[in-house]
This record gives structure tokens, sequence and C-alpha cells, in this order.
């Protein structure tokens, strides 16, 4: 095993600059659209010995486990994921390798200092729109593959790599998952949105639900164009309001007194949070007038020992006695509408995925990983939730990126080459390489 993963980390790095100049050919396609970067995909796989398939699905028609989205929140229209089966020569462990295509919608890019598709190398930081979201992981995975090939090496075990839609409710990997692919364990290339590199591993996400909550106020019964001097005989939302924010508030103390997670209470605390982020009430014009109606919306963290609907209920029943004890809100019941959710999951550290992922990163990096528990919602859920697949996350370090509202998103260049190279020795090692 030590000359296959010898020979298969020198092929990565005397052709470390083909990695980068891959990378950059993905950067530059990106200009043109999702399909675009497909085709590249596509074409790299098959010349290194993938069996490519091209899966059409309609991401609303991908059927789910413990997880939803609204016809307002999902994404609709065909998609297209890359799917490659690499030849076996046995029965061994098999791994699903993953990564999305699928960068931000592309809209104005004034705000860049540099060109977005031309995949400058600055300070050592490739700099590029998708680079680390995630066109770093797609890469990796391609290229990893291509040094295994060009080693000479066939694995015992089947590798599936497959470049997956994501953003948005996408549902690429659950239509790969529901297609009838699957395997043993799965490994999801990103870069550490963290800013940590690849001290990090991805074997920890948590559950999240959004969710929207409308309410009727009454304005007064006047003709008059301004309502202070009236407001006392109509009914306002945002005091009404206040008392479902209360309730809401209520329940997420109680939630972190009595739900806990040992890796969450490490790393922030808490192991639940409930946040009001957004609230539409009334126009920034008209002063004087008393709205009709108000919405807010917001967010639910829960970890993996906890059941999605399980949440839900508890809000609901929240929600429901707060407007049972006022009786606007008893007769005019407000409307709480679920957006989307995801349920959480959770790999050991004693899982001997993450054993060997961690000492792949080891021998490296030279660092000894840890878990983030942080990655809400995180695509790692997929294979694990839908299939039962322990699946891993861990990616190179990354920065400014575009999805946190930055610009001129970046990945290390150095640790990208690193990536590339944990990424092979976990399918050497996971799949027991053989020589042809």
């Amino acid at each position: 095993m030590a000359d296959h993963s010898a020979a298969v980390l020198a092929q990565i790095q005397r052709h470390q600059g083909e990695a980068v100049s891959l990378l950059q050919a993905m950067i530059a396609r990106q200009a043109k659209g999702e399909a675009a970067v497909q085709d590249l995909v596509a074409e790299r796989l098959a010349a290194c010995g993938g069996q490519v398939e091209r899966l059409i699905y309609e991401p609303t028609s991908v059927p789910l486990i413990d997880e939803f989205a609204t016809s307002a929140t999902a994404a609709r229209g065909e998609r297209q994921s890359v799917v490659a089966r690499f030849p076996t020569t046995g029965s061994a462990r098999s791994l699903l390798v993953f990564a999305h295509p699928d960068g931000e919608p592309l809209p104005d890019v004034t705000g860049w200092q540099r060109p977005p598709f031309a995949g400058i190398i600055e300070a050592g930081r490739i700099h590029g729109w998708g680079v680390a979201d995630d066109l770093a992981g797609v890469a990796a995975a391609i290229f990893a593959m291509e040094a295994i090939a060009a080693a000479g090496i066939v694995l015992d075990g089947e590798v599936i790599v497959a470049s997956t839609p994501s953003k948005r409710h996408a549902r690429g990997i659950s239509a790969v998952l529901h297609h009838g692919y699957s395997a043993d364990a799965a490994l999801y290339l990103h870069p550490a949105e963290s800013g940590l590199g690849m001290v990090e591993i991805k074997a920890f996400a948590s559950g999240q639900l959004e969710f929207s909550i409308e309410l009727d106020g009454r304005p007064p019964e006047t003709t008059e164009p301004a309502h202070t001097a009236f407001a006392h005989q109509g009914v306002n939302a945002l005091d009404k309001a206040m008392a479902l924010l209360a309730a809401l508030t209520a329940l997420d103390n109680e939630r972190a007194r009595r739900v806990h997670h040992p890796l969450l209470e490490a790393a922030v605390g808490r192991s639940s949070n409930i946040m009001v982020s957004a609230l539409q009430f009334g126009d920034l014009q008209e002063f004087a007038r008393l709205p009709p109606s108000l919405s807010f919306s917001g967010t639910v963290t829960f970890p993996p020992s906890e059941r999605l609907e399980t949440v839900q209920a508890e809000v609901e029943t929240a929600v429901a006695a707060a407007s049972n004890t006022d009786p606007w809100l008893r007769a005019h019941p407000p409307r709480l509408t679920w957006l989307s959710g995801v349920s959480g999951m959770e790999v050991p550290t004693t899982d001997p995925l993450y054993r060997l992922v961690a000492a792949a990163v080891e021998q490296i990096a030279g660092v000894t990983p840890h878990v983030n528990p942080m990655h809400t919602s995180s695509d790692i859920r997929n294979p694990a939730v839908q299939k039962g697949i322990p699946a891993l996350g861990l990616g190179p370090l990354c920065g400014d990126l575009t999805v946190g509202g930055g610009h001129d998103e970046w990945v290390d260049v150095s640790d990208y080459i690193r990536s590339i190279k944990v990424a092979a020795l976990a399918i050497l090692h996971w799949c027991e390489g053989s020589p042809t």
C-alpha cells in the first residue's frame, strides 16, 4: 500500500501545475454557466477511465427523507449531475466522492478587484468566481482520480465521482443516490468556509428549519389618510407579533437548557438556537398609517439527536399557546409556514472512515484535524440521511466567499494541492488499491 501511495503522491507533486490549470479552466467555464463546467468535468473523468453518465433530473421531483423545501425556496428546472464509475478488480469497500459545480448566480461583479473568471494567482491564492464554492472540490476529485490512473492503479473497491448541483435546494447528490448509486462511505470535497483549511473535518451537521409567520392587524375605521389619532381604535399587528416573539424567545431559552450535544456545547456554548432574522411591516413612506398585516421569518438549528418533525411541533405548540392567550390572535390565528428543513447527521471520530481521513490529513498537511460542528445544513448529511452512508467533508483553505457577501473569492494554492493528495490517499486506502 505504501508503494501505491508514493506513486500517486509523486504524480500529483510532479503535475501540480496541471492541477492548477484544471481549476483555472473550470473558473473560466463558470462564465459560460453550469453546463459548460459539467462538460469539462465529464471530459476529464472519461479520459481517466471513468464510465460517465449524465443524470438529468428535476430538483422538485427528487424524493427526500427528513428534508423539505417549499416551491418558493426550491430550485426549479432541469439540472444535470455528472457521475463516473471507475473500474474495480474486486469487491473491497466502495467510496462516493462528490462536490458541487454550481456557484452563486452571476450578478454584477464590479465590486471585484480581479477578473472573476481569469483564475488570477496572487500571493499564493487563486481567485475566481465559485473557486471556493465549490470548483476546487470538483477539481480535486478529478485530479485525484487522474493521478491514480496515471500511476497504473486499478482499485479493488469501486469509486464513484459525482459532480452534483447543490445551491438553493438543487438536490443533486440526493438525485444521484435515488437514481441507484450507492457506496460504503462518502467523501464531500469542499473548501473550509471557516477559514481553517484541512485542520478541520466536517463530520457533523446540525439540522435547520426555516419558517415564516404572518399575522393580521386592523387599521382604524376612518377615511382620514393619517391614522395616528385613531390608533387606539385599530389593532397594531406589531403589538401582537411581540407576544409571538416573546413565546419563541422563551422556547429558545428552554431548549438551550434542555437540548445538549457535547461538540456544539464546546464550540459555542449551546446546541440549539431560534433566530428571527427578517420582519416585513409597514411602508417607509407612510409613517402615519397602520399596516393591515405583518410577517417575520427566521431559522431554527438543532443537533442530529433531534428529529425534524419534533422541533417543528415544539415551535407550532409555542405559537399556538401564545395565540390562545390573546383574544385577537385567538380569533385571527397567525399563519406559520415552514419554508425548508433539513435534518442533521454525525460521524463519530471512532468511525473507520474518520480515522482514515484524519490519518491522511496528518500525513499530508502535518496537522491533527478536529471536527468542526458548525456546518449547519451541510451536504455531508445527504448520504447519511438518504441512504445511511457515513460521509465526511474536507477541503483547502479559502476565503472571501461570494455566498457570504465577499468578493475576490479565493483558495490557497498549496492547500489545494494538499487537498488533492489527501483525497487520493483516502480513496486508495479505503478502496485497497492494487498495481496493474
